[in-house]
């Protein structure tokens, strides 16, 4: 049976930022509302480096960078795959 993770609002994880923010510690957070260490602590960095607890908001320019060019080098295989095989179809006529 697969498990998935919980998805949590982003007001919930606001709540718990600013709680923390206001000098709760993590430990009685984690304890109180039942949610991993390691996602309070993502949620803690997110939100206080840009006011999001989107990944994306939260990339430096380097690794925005880095992917598009990751998609990019994908795009260019796939065409290339396409033309390596029209190659060979044209060929046999």
């Amino acid at each position: 049976m697969k498990t998935t993770k919980p998805k949590y609002e982003d007001e919930f994880k606001k709540k718990l930022v600013e709680l923390y923010n206001n000098g709760k510690s993590a430990q009685k957070i984690v304890e109180e509302f039942h949610v991993s260490i390691s996602s309070l602590w993502k949620w803690i960095r997110y939100y206080n480096r840009t006011g999001s607890f989107r990944a994306q908001d939260n990339r430096s320019q380097e690794e925005k960078d880095f992917r598009a060019l990751e998609k990019e080098v994908r795009q260019l295989r796939m065409e290339n795959d396409i033309l390596k095989q029209a190659a060979l179809i044209m060929g046999r006529k």
